[in-house]
């Protein structure tokens, strides 16, 4: 049988969700046994494609007047999962992530006609989440590797959004899967969507 499984990957900075994305895009579980490495979709709102600058706005932190863009790239995402729904699909942040950042700004965005596409096409949610007594620890093993160390300086930030984001997971009608990352990794969420019929379409 076919294997598609198609996961948003939503969570706070230090959370892993990156190393996981890659990961889940190379598991065999999720994506069969490859005898060679080929093309594989890993997507993301992160990407700071708004603005010609390092670190720029994107689909998440978009603003006031890049609304209209942002929601027309919403729509071209969803086509193409809608186009392309046989396959795999694994992103990096999405949707529940630019409600967070927006509704800090005081601007509320109403996703649940995205929402409404994406389920039929078995897409589910796997909120990375940790500890709040190990944001510290991630901190510092992640100042090893930053190119924009300024960003961790204050964690509070960082603790807040992880707890919007339970928030916004607990109102989604697609499955969620909450993760600790500081005990729980890749096996755990293929173990989960395998549960759920979640693999195949």
């Amino acid at each position: 049988m076919k294997l598609t499984p198609k996961v948003i990957l939503e969570g706070t900075r230090l959370t892993g969700k990156t190393d996981l994305a890659f990961a889940l895009n190379e598991h065999p579980r999720l994506v069969g046994h490859r005898r060679y490495r080929y093309h594989s979709p890993l997507i993301s709102a992160e990407w700071s494609g708004f603005s010609n600058e390092p670190w720029g706005r994107g689909l998440i932190d978009f603003a006031p007047d890049e609304t209209a863009h942002a929601m027309e790239t919403y729509e071209t995402w969803v086509r193409m999962f809608e186009l392309q729904r046989y396959y795999s699909w694994i992103v990096d942040r999405f949707h529940l992530s630019t409600l967070a950042f927006q509704a800090r700004q005081g601007r509320e965005f109403d996703f649940g006609w995205l929402e409404e596409r994406l389920k039929p096409l078995n897409f589910a949610i796997v909120l990375c989440t940790r500890p709040e007594d190990t944001f510290e620890e991630a901190r510092e093993e992640r100042l090893k590797i930053s190119a924009n160390p300024k960003q961790y300086v204050e964690l509070e930030p960082f603790v807040e959004e992880q707890r919007q984001l339970r928030e916004l997971a607990a109102k989604s009608i697609l499955p969620v899967l909450e993760l600790d990352v500081a005990r729980q990794g890749p096996d755990d969420v293929a173990e989960w969507l395998d549960q759920r019929g979640l693999l195949t379409l």
